[in-house]
């Protein structure tokens, strides 16, 4: 199975570095590079046919996570993960408010890097330990701990998770369809399961209710 990446970083030499490491992978597909977000929105119009962005934080014209925040409100299927050169950025937070789905510094090696996709692809975090220790020491929250509780017990699947992330931008069912590369009437199936194991009857009481227990 390909992994399809966009990299994004104002420095010409760095994409090319982060290039250079994927080439070890033969299943993962640069399709995009660009030297700012607002590039990246440009190439993504034209073709979303994406699963992960690797973005650089600081970038003249709109910076990563600027770049971020659009980019998860229009395609939220598609992952981001952060790369930093300094695991001290004050940017984190932001950055993960924003909607990044992962955080590792410039300098990886190739394995690492790769591992960090598959993981963040498999519905995990791909985090470099330094960042997720300064996370973890900033989001300590005992509410959490019921409601992981409370999640267990509503079993969605991970493509209904994923169409409950584009319903909760207020996308419409077509847009959806799109984004994810199904039919407008697979997409309504998966509403109608969602809607029954939540235990809801609309869409902003889906959204509400998966919000609450930490599903989206």
């Amino acid at each position: 199975m390909s992994i399809k990446v966009a990299i994004v970083d104002d420095n010409s030499f760095l994409i090319h570095a982060i290039k250079e490491k994927l080439s070890f992978f033969d299943e993962v597909q640069i399709k995009h590079t660009a030297l700012n977000g607002s590039e990246l929105l440009t190439r993504l119009e034209e073709n979303h046919n994406l699963d992960i962005v690797l973005m650089d934080i600081e970038m003249p014209v709109l910076n990563g996570i600027e770049t971020t925040r659009v980019v998860k409100q229009k395609y939220p299927q598609i992952k981001i993960i952060m790369l930093t050169a300094f695991d001290n950025d004050e940017n984190i937070f932001n950055a993960i408010k924003a909607g990044a789905d992962g955080y590792l510094l410039k300098e990886i090696n190739p394995d690492e890097l790769y591992q960090g996709l598959k993981e963040t692809l498999d519905g995990g975090a791909a985090m470099n330990p330094s960042i997720a220790l300064k996370t973890l020491k900033l989001l300590r929250n005992p509410e959490s701990v019921e409601n992981q509780i409370e999640k267990e017990e509503i079993s969605l699947s991970k493509r209904e998770i994923e169409v409950l992330e584009q319903l909760s931008k207020g996308l419409s069912y077509t847009v959806i369809a799109d984004n994810l590369f199904l039919s407008p009437s697979t997409v309504r199936k998966h509403i109608e399961n969602i809607y029954r194991k939540l235990q809801v009857h609309s869409k902003i009481e889906a959204v509400q209710k998966a919000r609450n227990h930490n599903i989206i």
